[in-house]
């Protein structure tokens, strides 16, 4: 690549110096001139991008299998609720969230006037997400789409789809796409979006003309504040209702499921499961049945803002972490809302 890289000097602006990278990139594992590989460098080269830039950029990544195996591994696919929830909530992380939104004071209030996310939830998108801005990964985002696009069998498409995205958010930018790190996914900056997700909610939130998520933890806050309205939060709305329920999650009942509230509140009565607050029969909820580490059960409903959260990552363990980091934020604050007041749970969980 031979044009200077915005990246680098975001790091240079971060830490005070500068690592040069050697300007003849080693050959690469796909090849932009055949394949699939050619078909992703017409696609994306007929949006605008230059094709010889695109050939560059694809010369520069290399095949993982660690990320692949990674991609077997996400703690989503094999934990319990009490097993995930130990890895996000701890005193460390609330501390932490506390001081970002203290450091961040005026990026936060604007957030929740532009886009009606309190304070708390965007700070834990960002506390479960990389710890503040502090763990951000350490995967070539380059490598990992370029191998999850073309070697991932059953969600190629879908990868290559992100890397196209990610080679024009890089172009756009001016910004040398093999210097960019995130997850092994793909995921990048504060708030771990996915390309996609950076070109359709990413926002400029500091007016400084440039949508930098990967080192403005202003740009970041909006970002996410964006992307919980466009996915239509409620700003005053609870998230979840604590309830009641037999011993195991009642058989034929289908719980935990990512998806828009879909059961009745009249088929979770007949299956045993009560609110502790009163809904209307015919109310739809996402009924949780969320594992303890004594084997019992603790029986939540998900309300539409819990599905929205569910947007950021398709997973109820992970809007459940996200929601009970926010709310243990909130009580370290001292902040009093309409959604902590109505989720309030259990005091003796709190880290």
């Amino acid at each position: 690549m031979t044009r200077v890289s915005r990246s680098a000097r975001w790091i240079l602006m971060a830490s005070g110096c500068l690592v040069l990278a050697s300007a003849a990139a080693s050959a690469g594992d796909f090849d932009p001139h055949h394949g699939d590989v050619k078909a992703l460098v017409d696609e994306v080269g007929a949006r605008g991008v230059d094709r010889s830039w695109l050939e560059g950029a694809m010369n520069e990544a290399h095949f993982s299998q660690e990320v692949l195996d990674a991609m077997s591994g996400a703690a989503e696919y094999h934990l319990v609720w009490h097993e995930y929830r130990d890895i996000f909530l701890d005193e460390e992380r609330v501390a932490k969230g506390v001081r970002f939104i203290d450091q961040h004071r005026d990026a936060f209030e604007r957030a929740q006037r532009d886009y009606q996310v309190p304070p708390e939830i965007i700070a834990a998108i960002l506390g479960v997400e990389t710890r503040y801005g502090e763990v951000t990964g350490d995967h070539r985002v380059l490598d990992s789409l370029s191998t999850l696009a073309f070697h991932h069998g059953s969600r190629g498409d879908f990868f290559r789809g992100e890397l196209a995205a990610f080679l024009e958010i890089a172009y756009e930018q001016d910004v040398d796409p093999g210097d960019l790190e995130g997850s092994y996914a793909g995921a990048m900056g504060y708030p771990q979006f996915i390309p996609t997700s950076y070109r359709a909610y990413a926002v400029d939130f500091d007016g400084d003309g440039a949508r930098n998520l990967w080192t403005n933890p202003v740009d970041a806050i909006g970002s996410v504040g964006n992307y919980f309205a466009e996915h239509r939060w409620q700003g005053d709305a609870p998230i979840y209702l604590d309830a009641e329920g037999p011993d195991e999650p009642p058989a034929g009942l289908d719980v935990n499921q990512a998806k828009r509230p879909y059961v009745s509140m009249s088929e979770l009565r007949d299956a045993g499961i009560t609110p502790e607050s009163g809904l209307p029969s015919e109310a739809r909820v996402i009924p949780l049945a969320l594992k303890l580490a004594d084997g019992d059960y603790r029986y939540r409903l998900g309300l539409d803002n819990f599905y929205v959260i569910t947007r950021y990552n398709h997973s109820y363990l992970y809007a459940m972490a996200v929601t009970e980091l926010a709310e243990a934020i909130a009580e370290a604050r001292g902040t009093s809302t309409h959604w902590f007041e109505a989720t309030a749970s259990e005091s003796e969980e709190r880290p």
